[in-house]
């Protein structure tokens, strides 16, 4: 007899959703029930990776009405990511952490819930991972790292032993951090950035090696 397989949600309705749903569908365990959008209402009832969108947050209460309680973060943004699960807890979700088959996470690795770990990426032994953490495709966060809640470590990434990276950091892809390296909160790595030395809270920094550039204090940059 096949397994039953439990329902989920996904918030986010995006080219990241897509990467979450393949991530879940391939872990074996769940079934998507569809897509919450909040940022373009219209799309309600379309057909998007598999599932439907059916609505935005309003659909919160109904979803967990139904029974329906697991919800996985589909949003790549980290400040909106990290607001997004602090509502679906309220609410009474289980926030549901999504591990590609393929990553290699170690046994004493701590994973947050909502985090998202990606195709070919590795997490080492004794790295600590926050809440709806993303480590992106091919990136690696090595021994003893800690990061914080809702960072995004972009594709390619390499993050050596030791490195911290603070809450809502976005490091671009491809980028490099030398052994115990700390970044600081809501900061935005440049892509292909060398980062040998320490960084504050609240910069934008990128080059090799990585300079701070600018504050991103009411500012919205990709990475």
């Amino acid at each position: 007899m096949a397994p039953t397989l439990k329902k989920v949600i996904i918030w986010g309705a995006s080219g990241h959703a897509l990467v979450v749903a393949d991530i879940l569908r391939l872990m074996g365990d769940y079934a998507i029930v569809g897509y919450l959008d909040d940022v373009s209402p219209d799309r309600k009832g379309e057909s998007f990776g598999g599932a439907v969108i059916i609505g935005g947050q309003e659909k919160l209460e109904e979803l967990i009405r139904r029974g329906i309680s697991n919800l996985a973060l589909g949003v790549g943004d980290c400040e909106a990511r990290l607001k997004l699960a602090d509502i679906a807890r309220e609410s009474g979700f289980n926030l549901i952490t999504a591990m590609h088959p393929s990553a290699i996470v170690a046994s004493t690795a701590h994973i947050g819930a909502g985090s998202v770990v990606c195709a070919g990426s590795v997490v080492s032994p004794a790295a600590r991972l926050g809440l709806a953490v993303i480590v992106n495709t091919c990136a690696s966060v090595d021994h003893e790292c800690n990061i914080g809640d809702g960072v995004h470590v972009s594709p390619g990434v390499h993050l050596a032993g030791r490195a911290t990276v603070g809450r809502g950091t976005a490091v671009g892809i491809g980028s490099v951090a030398r052994e115990g390296i700390h970044i600081g909160e809501g900061c935005i790595i440049g892509a292909g950035s060398v980062i040998v030395s320490d960084l504050p809270d609240h910069v934008v920094a990128y080059g090799v090696p990585a300079r701070v550039i600018s504050t991103t204090l009411n500012r919205t940059h990709r990475v």
